[in-house]
């Protein structure tokens, strides 16, 4: 059976998504005004802390951001010196991106905060809810994965 929405705050998608930016712009207000970065700039900064070194197709897999997005970011870091390029020699087209050292040196002064500040925000929920929400976004995002992929 079909539930009919009436209202778009309690449609699901919606509330995901405003909760997200709610976080991702408490968050982002600190690196903005420290450390000069927008949201785009700091998640391929940390999936490249993170993993390493990724192309930039990888970078849109892992931050689920458009193309463009991930291109204009790559595009300021790479300008401010916080992540170099190096040839793929498996694909000619592509490079493969990671932190320099003045990017990780930053990847290493933002996360600190980044997780305190995740931990403001979740002090709201005792553990147990905590792990709940953890697995409920993992079994979300598989889901909408696999709808994807059909």
């Amino acid at each position: 059976m079909t539930r009919s929405i009436t209202r778009l705050a309690d449609f699901l998608p919606y509330r995901i998504s405003i909760t997200s930016n709610a976080v991702s712009d408490l968050i982002a207000r600190e690196y903005r005004t420290r450390f000069g970065l927008k949201i785009p700039e700091w998640r391929v900064m940390a999936v490249l802390g993170d993993v390493g070194e990724a192309t930039q197709r990888e970078l849109v897999a892992a931050t689920r951001m458009d193309k463009v997005a991930v291109n204009r970011a790559t595009k300021t870091l790479g300008e401010r010196a916080l992540i170099q390029r190096a040839p793929n020699m498996q694909d000619g087209r592509s490079h493969h991106l990671a932190l320099t050292s003045a990017g990780q040196a930053l990847y290493a002064e933002i996360m600190p905060l980044a997780l305190e500040m995740e931990a403001q925000v979740l002090a709201v929920l005792d553990d147990a809810e905590q792990a709940q929400l953890a697995t409920l976004l993992g079994k979300l995002l598989r889901r909408a994965d696999d709808l994807t992929d059909d």
